[in-house]
């Protein structure tokens, strides 16, 4: 005969939440471990408080967004859709708002409001939520048989659930602990790496052009050591006291493996919407306006005024030489720098500071039909823990909703006790 299996959930952010709602509805007693007092705590600080909780794409869309081990998804992003993620929400009473790039928001642009839906389904599934910390996994013959927290007090289950999160925003419990108990259960873990995260440049300018953010500019990552670009994107960015930020840079530091100092430069095109020609015929206009003035004061209409000093200064053109003495040397040069101020980039950020950790788990110990550990039987991962990150968008959180559904309803069906 069939009972109600037991089923242990280790983290209540996006993806223990998700795997313990899924796995009560398929009749599973539940119990939901979170060190912090309160749930999805990583989730009410993201997207700067806004949540950008998935991206309305299609499935195949959202496999290339993952550079790293994509193809893996292909049955969790079958199993749950960006599509059920927004009906999910919607159903439960939140609204959605669709923005650029796809990007999903609820209407409210508040963070918590994601957070507080899904601790209200949760409470209603009746998932029991415990708040300890678990120290260790119970594991015998290779099969998991339930955890043991750090008050000695041991939990028997069917199975359990490993979503911990990774190594970024430590402050809200992501830790590293599911990384120890996939050791533990003997798993291999690829390094650990910041993604998404800002980049640190030891260029004076960064400095200088602190807190301005360029919109609808294009970038480029160049690899000196391969001679290559590997990366390119257009949007917004914002320079800081250590570097640059903002979504297309953390988009771009995903791409930057082996990093080391001055292996990679950002080229920015300032005018992207300008051909080198046209920028120059702009060029020409302007200097005509501004034709007994100097460079410096001619750039108004062109720039940022934070950026114009940092531009002259490059340009290698006198400040306060007269607009109607620029010569077309000096015009193309100046094209040349608008099209391509670059920066070159010292090194990642830490990983406390990345908004999700790269590496983790092995997803080829991972049964990807159905996150289950292929190493210890009745063990399922699910979100940041496994070696699985995406660009900004809001994959990432989907990619924690799918896992934790696909985990959720694996380890509840599967057999029977």
């Amino acid at each position: 005969m069939i009972s109600e299996k037991k089923i242990l959930v280790i983290g209540a952010g996006a993806a223990g939440m998700m795997a313990a709602i899924t796995a009560a509805k398929n009749n599973s007693e539940v119990i939901l471990f979170e060190k912090n007092k309160i749930v999805g705590k990583k989730i009410r600080i993201t997207g700067k408080g806004r949540c950008n909780l998935t991206n309305n794409c299609t499935e195949q869309n959202f496999i290339s967004s993952i550079p790293s081990n994509g193809k893996f998804l292909y049955s969790a992003i079958n199993e749950f859709t960006p599509q059920d993620t927004m009906n999910f929400f919607k159903d439960n009473n939140l609204e959605l708002k669709v923005e650029r790039g796809n990007r999903v928001f609820p209407v409210s642009d508040n963070a918590t409001d994601v957070a507080e839906t899904l601790k209200k389904v949760l409470n209603s599934s009746n998932c029991k939520i415990i708040n300890q910390q678990v120290k260790k996994l119970l594991i015998e013959d290779s099969v998991c048989k339930g955890v043991e927290t750090d008050s000695g007090e041991k939990f028997l289950s069917d199975a359990t659930i490993i979503a911990t999160g990774g190594l970024s925003y430590p402050g809200t419990g992501s830790t590293g602990d599911g990384y120890k108990f996939a050791k533990q259960a003997g798993h291999t873990l690829n390094e650990l790496i910041p993604s998404l995260v800002p980049l640190i440049s030891n260029q004076k300018f960064c400095k200088k052009l602190q807190g301005l953010s360029l919109k609808n500019v294009g970038i480029q990552v160049l690899d000196k050591i391969k001679e290559k670009i590997i990366y390119k994107d257009f949007g917004e960015m914002l320079f800081t006291h250590f570097g640059v930020s903002g979504p297309i840079i953390l988009s771009a530091s995903s791409h930057m493996k082996n990093m080391m100092p001055n292996r990679y430069s950002i080229i920015i095109d300032l005018k992207p919407a300008l051909d080198e020609m046209k920028l120059d015929k702009r060029l020409q206009r302007d200097f005509e306006m501004n034709i007994n003035r100097d460079f410096i004061n001619s750039l108004k209409d062109l720039l940022p005024k934070k950026l114009i000093p940092v531009i002259v200064g490059l340009s290698k053109i006198e400040s306060n030489t007269k607009c109607n003495q620029i010569t077309k040397d000096m015009r193309y040069n100046l094209v040349k720098l608008l099209k391509n101020f670059t920066i070159d980039i010292e090194g990642f950020r830490p990983i406390e500071e990345a908004v999700v950790t790269s590496g983790g788990v092995s997803v080829l110990e991972i049964n990807p039909k159905t996150m289950e550990s292929k190493v210890v039987k009745s063990l399922y991962f699910a979100g940041e823990v496994i070696d699985v990150d995406a660009y900004t968008g809001g994959y990432n959180l989907q990619i924690a909703f799918s896992t934790g559904v696909l985990a959720g309803k694996s380890a509840s069906s599967k057999g029977s006790v």
